[in-house]
């Protein structure tokens, strides 16, 4: 079976074509970044006019890569939700529409299952069951997956996801958008032990997360240090928050290692809970090298095995739009005549399918 992935769901426009037998044979993938960079952050209108621009283009591409022809098609995979509601009807009409136009199944998908079976594209997939955790700038949380569409939420974030906490982070310390690959790389110039930042709720029992206190404590930490370069007169050049490139890595590097030692408490601890041996993870911050690192440290202690998508499909991506809709059209899964995008959408609402 071939299928066409579509992913549209906020600020990247992402096309694939994958083969239930040969794997992902092609994607493209248009980013919003530049367009939405003046504005610190995603402008919902812009984003869907962007992906109405991109989308037909973006598929001609995907499939010339392919050395495919539409009618090769078995089906077309778009991302229903969770999302911009606007940028998810962008890609669901397209889908939708050239589906009926073959007259091929279509089917939806839910965009944080892509993630969570983003790591089955690579040389050595996960076996189901394991753990997921899902870190994205929309979503933090522990899932434990016992197969497609078997999901049940074991703990999430009660506040900030903690993609978005970093890219609050680092608007704050004036590092632009998009602030999590910008605050990561400001990171590697900091001093370890300058500043310690608490690493929230990782002394309570349970498996929820919480970040908005991080962005708090990170700003805080900012007023503090201005405040005494002022009075000190610093000779280096300070920039509009009153610090030096020095102390925005330093607290850029405080950050990310509390965010990062709060994943991995919770991890290990979900790991322990379910007596599980597999764990994977998926989203925009799973391509953080500090949190690959000390996850890899954690399970190794626990001889357990780690699982991660390759950077490019750390973010959002078609591919794993394509990946997830080929499961499911296999399974008999496909959708109705009618256009429909869901801004919110539990993933346990998802039906589950059987593997062979």
């Amino acid at each position: 079976m071939i299928v066409l992935g579509i992913e549209s769901s906020c600020d990247e426009t992402g096309i694939a074509v994958y083969s239930s037998e040969e794997g992902l044979l092609a994607h493209a993938l248009h980013s919003q970044i530049a367009l939405h960079a003046e504005y610190g952050g995603v402008v919902p209108e812009l984003a869907s006019r962007d992906h109405i621009r991109y989308l037909i283009p973006l598929i001609k591409q995907a499939l010339a890569q392919a050395g495919i022809k539409k009618k090769t098609l078995d089906g077309v995979a778009y991302t229903a939700g969770p999302g911009l509601i606007g940028a998810l009807m962008s890609g669901a009409s397209v889908a939708r529409s050239l589906a009926w136009a073959l007259d091929i199944p279509a089917v939806e998908v839910h965009h944080m299952e892509g993630h969570l079976l983003a790591p089955m594209l690579e040389a050595r997939p996960p076996s189901f069951p394991f753990l997921a955790l899902l870190v994205s700038g929309g979503h933090t949380l522990l899932a434990d997956v016992k197969g497609i569409g078997q999901y049940a939420l074991l703990g999430q974030s009660l506040d900030d996801a903690a993609g978005e906490a970093f890219d609050k982070t680092a608007k704050l310390l004036g590092l632009g958008y998009p602030g999590g690959p910008a605050l990561a790389a400001a990171a590697k110039q900091g001093h370890a032990g300058y500043y310690h930042f608490p690493r929230p709720m990782v002394d309570r029992p349970g498996l929820d997360f919480s970040f908005s206190g991080l962005k708090t404590y990170a700003l805080n930490t900012m007023m503090k240090q201005a405040e005494k370069n002022l009075a000190e007169t610093v000779e280096h050049p300070l920039n509009a928050q009153g610090l030096t490139e020095q102390n925005v890595a330093d607290i850029a590097l405080a950050f990310e290692q509390a965010a990062v030692d709060t994943l991995v408490v919770k991890s290990q601890r979900a790991l322990i809970q379910q007596h599980c041996q597999r764990l994977v993870i998926a989203g925009g911050v799973s391509a953080n090298l500090r949190l690959r690192e000390q996850m890899g440290q954690m399970v190794k202690k626990h001889h357990a095995e780690l699982f991660y998508p390759a950077v490019e499909f750390c973010t959002d991506n078609g591919a794993m739009i394509a990946l997830a809709g080929c499961l499911r059209l296999q399974a008999g899964q496909m959708q109705p005549l009618e256009i429909a995008a869901r801004a919110r959408w539990s993933m346990q609402a998802l039906p589950s399918i059987n593997q062979t």
